[in-house]
């Protein structure tokens, strides 16, 4: 994006300073929140509570499941805070293509602005089967939430 769009250099390192920030604290703010609240993964409540041979399809390898408690969902809390400072950026309905995985044989995926992608990459842990609702939307809400103060940072020419 910053190439795409000519950036300055000044433009290139307050965009890598303020998404690297809010990467770092989100990460930080979603594990403390993690074992504040303790809350078991999907499969491993359904195994100890409803059925202890239970299994879904989806989850054939139990390595898929993380070891680690379930909320707030770390992409979504990640996808929240990147998405916030980035449409601060660039504006909130900056359209883009991301061609990440194009070359492994994966169409792009085009998202009409950086919310939109965010919502994507979060939801994409409930079909997986590793998150309940309430942990990614209240994961994308405390992303946006860190996203909002790194924000309010002074960084950058005064």
């Amino acid at each position: 994006m910053l190439e795409q769009e000519g950036a300055t250099l000044a433009l290139a390192s307050e965009s890598y300073a303020k998404v690297g920030i809010a990467l770092a604290d989100a990460f930080i703010t979603c594990w403390h929140t993690k074992y504040l609240y303790n809350v078991p993964r999907p499969i491993t409540y359904i195994q100890k509570v409803i059925d202890p041979t239970w299994n879904t399809p989806i989850v054939v390898d139990p390595v898929i499941t993380p070891p680690f408690p379930e909320y707030t969902s770390g992409h979504s809390v990640q996808s929240g805070a990147a998405a916030t400072v980035l449409a601060d950026l660039f504006g909130a309905t900056y359209a883009f293509t991301d061609h990440t995985h194009t070359r492994l044989g994966f169409a792009s995926r085009t998202y009409a602005s950086f919310q939109e992608a965010a919502q994507e990459a979060a939801i994409s842990r409930l079909f997986g089967g590793i998150h309940y609702r309430a942990a990614i939307e209240n994961g994308l809400a405390q992303g946006e939430c860190v996203g909002r103060r790194v924000l309010a940072l002074r960084i950058g020419k005064q």
